[in-house]
C-alpha cells in the first residue's frame, strides 16, 4: 500500500520535519503507523527478519504481531542513527504540543448529547464522510492513526522491554504536558457526570437512598481537592482525598445502576438507557485516567489506555451495535408485555377451551360483517389510497369491536403467545422444566386451533346465511357473480396467495410490536396516573370516574393499539406498496374464508364440483398456517433474543415434542379433563 506510494522506512525517516505545517506532520504520523501495520512485500522480508533477530530471546518474541516486530526494527534503526532519532522524537513532540489532547481522553466514545438518534446520525456521518489530517484535535487524528480494529491487539502485545526502549527515545520530551491534559480531561468528565446525575430525567429515576449523600453534587469539589494534591510536589493529603473521591465515584455508580430497575417497573426509554450507559462509561474513564496519573511507572497504563481508546473508537463507529444494545431492553419489555397479554390466549383445561371456542365464534360473527363491508368499499371504486384507508378503518373497527366484546380473532394470538412460551424456555435444563415446556406447546397449539376453528365455524356460515337471505328477499346476493369469480381467481393456491399470507403474518407480528411499544410509552409517561389525578380531568369526569377511566385505559391500551394498527396496516400497506409498483396484497385466513363463502353463496352449490373452489380451500388452509406460523416465529425469535436465551438444546426440545406427539397426539387437539 505505502510501498506503491514510494514510502519505505528510509523515506519516512528522511521526511520527518519538526518545522513542517501541522497537517504534514499529522500525515507523516499516519504513514508511519501504516508502515508498522502493513504486511511485508518480497523486499521487506529482510526487515522482518532483522526485527525478529533484534528481539531478545524470549518465548513471546517469535509470535509477536507484525506491527510489534516492525516497531522493534524501527527502534533498532533509530538507536543506530541518532539524527533520525532526534528528528523522529521532535516531530512527535511538536505534534503533541500543537494538538488538543483533552478531547481524546474526555470525549472519544461519548455522545455530545444524551440522545440515541443524535448519536446514530453522528456515527453515520463518521462512516460516510472522510477524515482530514489537517486538524488540531487529537481525537480526530487518533481515528486516522488507528483505523483498524486489530490495532488494539498489537498495541497490547508491546512488551515491557520494547516499551522501555520507546520511553528512552522520548526522554527529552516535556514530562508534565500529558498529565496536565489528563487532569483537564477528568475535570470535563466529572462535570459531565455531575450535570447528567443532577438532571431531572435521570435523578427522579434513581433510588433516593443512593442520593442521600449527594454524590453528584460533591463530585466536582472532591476532584478539585485531588487535583490540588496531585499538583502539589509533596502530594499533601492525597490518600485521604483520593479515598473520598473514589467513594463518591462508587456511590455515583450505584445510583446510576438503580435507574434500569425503575425503568423495568415504570416503562423503558432508550434515550434514558443510552444516558445511563454514557454516564457509566464516563465514570470508568475517570478511573482509567486516575490509574495513569497515580501510577509510579505510567508507561504500561498509558499503553493500556491507548488500546482501550482504539477499541472504543471502533465500537462507536458501529451502528448495528448501537441499536442492538440500546433497543434490547425495550424489546424485552415489549415481549414481556406481550407475554402478559398472551397468557389470556392459552387454554389449559376444557372449561378454558370451551370459552376460547365461544369467544372465537363471536369474533367470526363480526368478521362476517367485515367481509361484506370490504366488498361494499371495493364496489364504490375509490382511489387506491382511499380504498385502502377505508378498508383499514373497516378492519380496525371490526377488531376493536371484537376486543370490546371480549371475543377474539385467532391470528392475533401467535404474536402474543410466543413471548409467553419463550419465557418457559428458561427452565428446560431439568426434565421437569422440559416436560412443562412441552405441556405449554400442547396448550398453545390446542388454543390456536380452537381459535381458528371458532372463527371459521361461524364466519363462513353467517356469510352464507346473509347471501341466502339476500337471494330470498332481493332476488340476488349481496356479493354478485362477478365479484365471486374475482375471489376464486385471487385466492387460488396457484397464485401468490401463500406469499401474501406470509406477508400478512409479518403485519400481524408488527402490530404486536406496536402495541407493546405504545403500552410502554403509556406507562413511561404515566398517562394512567395523569388521567386519574390531573386536576382538569378530575374536575370534568369526577374523581371516581377518572380513576375508573385510568384503570380501563391501562388495561386496554395494548389491545386497542394492536387492533387499530393491525386493521390500518391490512388496508393501507398494500395501497402504499402499490404506489411504489409492488403489487402485494394481504391474505387473512378468517377474512379470506368469509370472501370464499360469499363467492360460494353467489355461485351456488354447483361451485363445489369445480377445482377452482377447492384450490381456494387449499389456499385458505395454507393461509392459516402461514398467518400463524410467520407471526409466531418472528415474535418467538424476538422474545428469545431480548431475554438473552440461547436455545442450545434444540434437538432435546424437538425430541421431547415428538415423543409427546407419538404418545399423546390428542393432547395437541383435545384439552385434558382436569
Amino acid at each position: 500500500m505505502l510501498r506503491r506510494q514510494g514510502w519505505d522506512l528510509t523515506a519516512l525517516l528522511n521526511a520527518a520535519h519538526p518545522q513542517a505545517p501541522l497537517a504534514e506532520r499529522n500525515l507523516w504520523l499516519v504513514r508511519l503507523i501504516e508502515w508498522l501495520r502493513h504486511a511485508p512485500l518480497k523486499d521487506d522480508r529482510a526487515t522482518a527478519a532483522a526485527a525478529e533477530g533484534s528481539a531478545p530471546a524470549t518465548p513471546a518474541a517469535p509470535s509477536a504481531p507484525l506491527p510489534v516486530r516492525r516497531l522493534r526494527y524501527l527502534l533498532r534503526m533509530l538507536e543506530r542513527h541518532p539524527d533520525h532519532a532526534k528528528a523522529f522524537a521532535e516531530v512527535i513532540a511538536s505534534v503533541w504540543a500543537d494538538v488538543d489532547a483533552i478531547g481524546l481522553f474526555a470525549e472519544v466514545g461519548f455522545a455530545p448529547r444524551m440522545a440515541l438518534w443524535n448519536e446514530f446520525l453522528g456515527r453515520l456521518r463518521r462512516r460516510l464522510l472522510p477524515l482530514s489530517a489537517d486538524t488540531r484535535e487529537l481525537a480526530e487524528l487518533f481515528e486516522l492513526l488507528f483505523p483498524h480494529e486489530q490495532d488494539e491487539q498489537w498495541i497490547n502485545a508491546v512488551d515491557d522491554e520494547l516499551l522501555e526502549r520507546l520511553g528512552l527515545l522520548f526522554a527529552g520530551a516535556p514530562e508534565g504536558d500529558w498529565r496536565e491534559e489528563m487532569r483537564a480531561a477528568i475535570t470535563v468528565l466529572v462535570s459531565a457526570v455531575r450535570s447528567a446525575g443532577l438532571s431531572g430525567a435521570l435523578r427522579v429515576r434513581m433510588d433516593p437512598q443512593r442520593l442521600a449523600s449527594r454524590p453528584f453534587r460533591n463530585l466536582a469539589t472532591a476532584w478539585e481537592q485531588v487535583e490540588q494534591a496531585l499538583v502539589d510536589p509533596a502530594h499533601a493529603g492525597l490518600p485521604a482525598r483520593l479515598q473520598y473521591l473514589r467513594g463518591l465515584l462508587d456511590e455515583c455508580r450505584a445510583a446510576v445502576r438503580s435507574v434500569p430497575d425503575h425503568l423495568e417497573e415504570h416503562g423503558v426509554s432508550v434515550d434514558l438507557m443510552f444516558g445511563v450507559e454514557q454516564m457509566q462509561a464516563r465514570l470508568r474513564r475517570v478511573e482509567e485516567l486516575l490509574a495513569v496519573l497515580l501510577a509510579e511507572h505510567p508507561q504500561r497504563e498509558l499503553l493500556r489506555l491507548v488500546a482501550d481508546l482504539v477499541a472504543v473508537v471502533h465500537e462507536r463507529r458501529s451502528i448495528r451495535t448501537l441499536f442492538a444494545r440500546h433497543y434490547s431492553l425495550l424489546a424485552r419489555k415489549v415481549a414481556e408485555r406481550s407475554a402478559e397479554t398472551g397468557e389470556h390466549y392459552i387454554t389449559r383445561n376444557r372449561e378454558e377451551y370451551g370459552d376460547m371456542l365461544r369467544r372465537a365464534g363471536g369474533g367470526g360473527l363480526v368478521i362476517a360483517g367485515t367481509t361484506f363491508m370490504k366488498f361494499a368499499i371495493a364496489a364504490i371504486g375509490l382511489s387506491a389510497f382511499w380504498g385502502g384507508f377505508w378498508a383499514g378503518v373497516n378492519y380496525a373497527v371490526s377488531f376493536v369491536l371484537i376486543l370490546l366484546l371480549h371475543w377474539t380473532v385467532a391470528t392475533k394470538q401467535p404474536a402474543m403467545t410466543a413471548p409467553a412460551l419463550a419465557d418457559k424456555l428458561r427452565h428446560i435444563d431439568s426434565d421437569a422444566g422440559l416436560s412443562a415446556f412441552v405441556d405449554e406447546v400442547a396448550h398453545l397449539f390446542r388454543s390456536q386451533t380452537a381459535g381458528i376453528i371458532g372463527n371459521l365455524a361461524l364466519a363462513a356460515p353467517m356469510v352464507l346465511v346473509v347471501q341466502l337471505a339476500a337471494w330470498l328477499s332481493l332476488g340476488k346476493p349481496l356479493v354478485g357473480a362477478h365479484e365471486a369469480e374475482h375471489v376464486l381467481h385471487s385466492l387460488t393456491v396457484l397464485g401468490p396467495s401463500l406469499f401474501f399470507a406470509a406477508f400478512t403474518g409479518v403485519l400481524l407480528f408488527a402490530s404486536s410490536l406496536i402495541a407493546g411499544w405504545v403500552e410502554n410509552w403509556f406507562v413511561f409517561h404515566r398517562l394512567d396516573s395523569a388521567i386519574a389525578w390531573n386536576p382538569r380531568i378530575v374536575a370534568t369526569l369526577g374523581a371516581t370516574r377518572a380513576k375508573r377511566w385510568s384503570g380501563w385505559w391501562r388495561e386496554n391500551i395494548s389491545g386497542l393499539t394492536a387492533n387499530i394498527s393491525l386493521g390500518l396496516m391490512l388496508g393501507l400497506v398494500p395501497a402504499l406498496l402499490g404506489f411504489f409498483g409492488l403489487p402485494i396484497e394481504v391474505r387473512h385466513v378468517t377474512l379470506s374464508t368469509g370472501q370464499l363463502a360469499a363467492a360460494a353463496g353467489a355461485l351456488g352449490w354447483d361451485v363445489l364440483r369445480h377445482w377452482p373452489f377447492w384450490l381456494c380451500v387449499i389456499s385458505i388452509l395454507g393461509t392459516g398456517a402461514l398467518n400463524v406460523g410467520v407471526s409466531f416465529f418472528l415474535a418467538f425469535k424476538v422474545a428469545l433474543r431480548s431475554r438473552g436465551i440461547r436455545l442450545a438444546d434444540q434437538k432435546r426440545v424437538r425430541a421431547a415434542i415428538w415423543a409427546r406427539m407419538r404418545r399423546q397426539p390428542l393432547s395437541f387437539l383435545v384439552p385434558p379433563k382436569g
